[in-house]
């Protein structure tokens, strides 16, 4: 099994929601979301940014507004509508409840259920006070 792959799919499983969780601060430009993913290590070209906020856009989540700029041509900024706002609460309780559930999950007892080591993985058994 590719680890690169399941990497990626899991990133682009939260994609939508980093990028929505973004927008909500405030008006942004595109490529204001493409640095800040950048910061939190979640690389984002935008070959696959423009089209997901076309994406979002056309089922009504965000809205654009351009704005001239002094040096180019204008700009495009990005906000959520009311639709999208209600959308992204929802996103984020998902986000709360699934990231409390797999971190029940993989750190049982307070330690990490399963401990990568170089090309292996072992995965301590569940002790007696918490048999599985």
């Amino acid at each position: 099994m590719n680890i690169e792959n399941t990497q990626s799919q899991m990133r682009k499983g939260v994609l939508e929601f980093c990028i929505l969780s973004v927008i909500q601060r405030g008006e942004v430009y595109p490529s204001d979301i493409i640095e800040e993913m950048k910061k939190a290590n979640l690389n984002i070209l935008e070959g696959t940014l423009y089209p997901l906020l076309t994406r979002l856009k056309n089922a009504d989540l965000l809205t654009y507004r351009w704005v001239e700029s002094s040096s180019g041509p204008p700009r495009k900024y990005f906000a959520l509508t009311e639709k999208g706002a209600a959308f992204y609460k929802e996103l984020e309780q998902t986000w709360n409840e699934m990231s409390s559930s797999v971190d029940a999950v993989t750190k049982k007892n307070g330690r990490a259920n399963a401990v990568v080591t170089g090309e292996s993985v072992q995965v301590h058994p569940p002790s007696a006070e918490s048999p599985l």
